[in-house]
């Protein structure tokens, strides 16, 4: 159907206008059919597709498109050279057949560059995202202009904020098509309509950013993304502003990487919880002098120290009480109590001591996250 100047109203059936250009060529392209009975040419299929395109970036929808075009053959139909020459019934029907096909492929190519439009638009979209959720998270543009962009996202950025970063269970990766986003983005649309959550993908992992008063909605994604077996969701205190976003957005990751490397149980971690170990690695080389000190003589042990580390964690995971501990570590009380013995022997430390079982407790989480003995 070859560009040019159209006859065919652009209203619909239903009464919805739509602009003239799109119908362009269309009336003479149907006369043309109805007297040789051709199909469509290569280059009037590429025109409806260009005309398709243009239609979806003026915003006009498939539907309206597609009923504009119905509407205007069925008025044509009448006088078109083919129909109102036609001498007998056989003919008519050849006229009508030449008509339809050139009618649905036209429509096709319209709804083909229509779709074509609407991928490049979400690709458009979400290359846009990308590059928010980037200088949003690194906090690497102006912040006037981060809070001017965040307006286009739903985010009000003088709000307070709390971030919620999801990590996939071993072996995935959160991508745009992970059904996970897509699930996330149906059922909270569902649940909550419109609402001001910014949700994204970055780095292999889900981000949400949501405005302190839509807990609901930071909740309802927490419980979908933790569902999964090993999954781990992290949710940071709140703070206010760009910067706010970012300083919550590192809280977050920083709880992601605390759980790994202490081996925390959970698959949700509040980043609030865990402020005592930032503060306890604040002065590193205080925390190895006291791992050195303290940890130091179980390398002695038989086996190494890692057993005897494992025996200070356990027992205070469980509140000190002895079954509840050899429970925990597959081990007869007797033989925990053994463990205990030995490591009053060799650190001077005694774990039933209030205060030397504190200093014990706290030189084995150093000793996690200083990765020692394996690290020195």
């Amino acid at each position: 159907m070859t560009a040019g100047a159209g006859t065919s109203t652009g209203t619909t059936a239903a009464g919805t206008a739509v602009p003239k250009e799109f119908l362009a060529g269309f009336g003479e392209t149907l006369a043309d059919v109805s007297r040789s009975c051709r199909a469509l040419t290569r280059a009037e299929r590429e025109s409806r597709r260009t005309l398709g395109e243009q239609a979806a970036d003026a915003g006009v929808g498939l539907r309206e498109l597609t009923a504009s075009h119905l509407a205007a053959a069925r008025r044509a139909w009448p006088a078109l050279p083919g129909v109102a020459g036609a001498h007998d019934s056989a003919e008519l029907r050849k006229v009508g057949g030449a008509v339809l096909a050139a009618l649905e492929a036209g429509i096709g190519a319209l709804a083909e560059g229509h779709a074509r439009a609407q991928r490049h638009a979400i690709r458009r979209a979400d290359a846009a995202r990308r590059a928010f959720v980037d200088d949003l998270l690194y906090g690497r543009s102006d912040p006037g202009r981060i809070a001017e962009q965040a307006e286009g996202f739903g985010l009000r950025l003088a709000d307070r904020h709390i971030v919620a970063v999801a990590a996939p269970p071993p072996g995935e990766v959160y991508g745009e098509e992970h059904p996970l986003l897509r699930r996330v983005e149906r059922e909270l649309a569902g649940r909550f309509g419109d609402h001001d959550a910014l949700i994204a993908p970055k780095d292999g992992r889900l981000v949400c950013v949501v405005p302190i008063g839509q807990r609901p909605v930071l909740d309802a994604l927490v419980k979908l993304a933790s569902a999964a077996d090993g999954a781990r969701v992290a949710v940071s205190r709140p703070h206010s502003g760009a910067v706010g976003v970012v300083r919550s957005y590192e809280e977050a990751l920083s709880a992601l990487d605390l759980a790994e490397r202490l081996a925390l149980q959970g698959q949700v971690l509040s980043a609030a919880d865990l402020l005592v170990f930032p503060v306890l690695m604040r002065d590193r080389a205080a925390m190895s002098d006291l791992v050195q000190s303290v940890l130091g003589p179980l390398a002695t042990a038989r086996g190494g120290p890692g057993p005897l580390l494992e025996t200070i964690s356990a027992y205070a995971a469980a509140g000190y009480v002895n079954a509840e501990a050899a429970r925990r570590l597959d081990l007869s009380v007797r033989a925990l109590s053994y463990r205990l013995e030995r490591i009053a022997t060799l650190t001077g430390f005694d774990p039933d001591d209030p205060l030397q079982r504190y200093t014990l407790e706290t030189a084995a989480l150093g000793a996690r996250l200083l990765n020692w003995p394996a690290a020195p």
